[in-house]
């Protein structure tokens, strides 16, 4: 295991290096901690700032200023009110979920510095039995796509919505670009039971991005939580805010 583990680090060293330079990196890290500070921001989202670290994790990412971005699953904005700002004088950003869906983001979006969000709803719909999304014929009809990013929602696929999903962000993908999955670590080889229906198997998550053509380059133990022992709901007291979350990083190869 352990020698599979360190063929994996040094293949995403060697793929992953390279991606931008320092100035770009420092420019787009200063506006992500302006973004962060900015008064539009709730004082419940400013509470989770140091426990989902985003400006490491939107390092990780790749993410730069003048890039055109997809976020998959926005929810309530947590990501969207950050990036919008970030974005807004060089890049884009279009945020994907369910039409209605992202009526809560109306508010957000009528603020001047978020002029560079546009929704772009797809087909999806919550299967209550199913505790999951159900996932229709997903086509982004979007520019070309520099990073999409799937953070705290893959868990929320289906093993053929993962696919649809999956195969729709390949294809919305610049060749060059990169495909960031965060969410909460299942236990790999763990059937789902009720404790584990929000969280995602790695090894798996890997395995079906791959299968849309994508390659692995990067992974991250940023989000490592030692205590967490990935045996509950990630909403209980006892665990919320303290998930375990694997960070993983893919691109669309060149050719």
């Amino acid at each position: 295991m352990k020698s599979t583990i360190g063929l994996l680090a040094v293949s995403a060293a060697l793929l992953a290096g390279g991606h931008v330079t320092h100035a770009e990196d420092d420019a787009t890290t200063q506006k992500l901690k302006a973004a962060l500070e900015m008064p539009h921001r709730s004082a419940e989202n400013r509470a989770r700032d140091e426990n989902r670290d985003p400006v490491d994790a939107m390092r990780f990412c790749r993410l730069q200023a003048n890039m055109t971005v997809l976020e998959f699953g926005p929810g309530s904005g947590w990501y969207t009110e950050i990036l919008g700002p970030v974005l807004q004088e060089e890049g884009q950003l279009f945020i994907a979920y369910k039409e209605d869906w992202m009526t809560r983001l109306d508010p957000l979006l009528a603020m001047p510095f978020m002029s560079a969000v546009q929704k772009h709803p797809v087909d999806i719909s919550w299967n209550s039995d199913e505790r999951r999304f159900d996932v229709g014929a997903i086509e982004y009809d979007l520019p070309p796509v520099d990073l999409a990013l799937n953070i705290r929602e893959y868990h929320n696929l289906g093993e053929e919505g993962a696919r649809t999903l999956n195969a729709a962000t390949f294809a919305a993908l610049k060749a060059g670009g990169y495909y960031c999955v965060i969410d909460h670590t299942r236990r790999h080889m763990e059937p789902p039971y009720s404790e584990n229906r929000r969280r995602a198997d790695p090894v798996a998550v890997i395995l079906a991005v791959q299968e849309a053509g994508f390659r692995l380059i990067a992974f991250s133990d940023m989000f490592f939580k030692p205590d967490d022992e990935l045996r509950y709901e990630v909403g209980r007291k006892t665990v919320t805010g303290n998930t375990d979350r694997f960070a993983l990083l893919f691109q669309k190869p060149l050719e």
